[in-house]
């Protein structure tokens, strides 16, 4: 298994060495951003949120955010409020007191308790290029844990590399995980998720993985 390999102080080891800037967080491909940014505008459009409505959500939280990139790029676009979840602290350094910015914890995904601050609720919960660093137990408790504070018509969405090599791949140099599509679609339906909408994201170079993204909304 992949993710038995997971070491999560490796993984921050790591982080910690890397710029706070957006050539670090993107691996050295940081044209893609602009690319990245403008798919994940259009898949949420299509879903009715923001777009040509320019119709916002109240609340959305940034997981591992890293920077900020897509706080800064698309949520505080279309969410009224955005918090943030980012284990290491000088990445988030730079967006406390920024307007829109809410609660900031400095917590690994498999640490975050939101449900333990009180009422939060979330429209949307955005997780992208950070759900490698859990092991497929945890990224099933992670997700279930997701369920409890999203609003009742919120949208959990997953935006990852998808492996291509039919099975799942580690990465020793950051200790993450690289999982293939079905290993993704397995996890949500252990965690009671359904997949509303899903589409690979267009205009990435071709030495890289494939970027899939997921809306998933709780079983009925």
């Amino acid at each position: 298994m992949a993710d038995a390999q997971i070491n999560h102080q490796d993984a921050r080891d790591y982080w910690q060495n890397i710029d706070a800037d957006v050539n670090g967080m993107l691996g050295g491909f940081p044209s893609i951003s602009k690319v990245d940014l403008q798919g994940s505008k259009n898949f949420l459009a299509k879903l009715g949120i923001g777009g040509k409505t320019e119709k916002k959500v109240e609340r959305a939280v940034d997981c591992g955010a890293g920077i900020g990139r897509i706080t800064e790029g698309l949520l505080l676009g279309i969410a009224e409020k955005v918090d943030i979840v980012e284990p290491i602290a000088k990445f988030s350094e730079n967006l406390k007191g920024k307007a829109g910015i809410g609660e900031i914890f400095n917590v690994g995904l498999e640490d975050w308790s939101p449900q333990e601050s009180g009422e939060l609720k979330y429209d949307l919960i955005w997780n992208q290029w950070c759900l490698g660093h859990l092991t497929d137990a945890q990224l099933t408790t992670y997700l279930e844990k997701c369920q409890k504070v999203l609003k009742t018509d919120g949208l959990i969405i997953v935006k990852e590399n998808m492996s291509t090599s039919g099975g799942d791949v580690f990465d020793e140099v950051d200790s993450s995980v690289t999982r293939c599509d079905q290993k993704l679609r397995d996890i949500f339906e252990k965690a009671g998720l359904e997949i509303k909408k899903t589409e690979i994201q267009k205009g990435l170079p071709k030495e890289l993985y494939p970027v899939r993204t997921y809306a998933l909304v709780p079983e009925k």
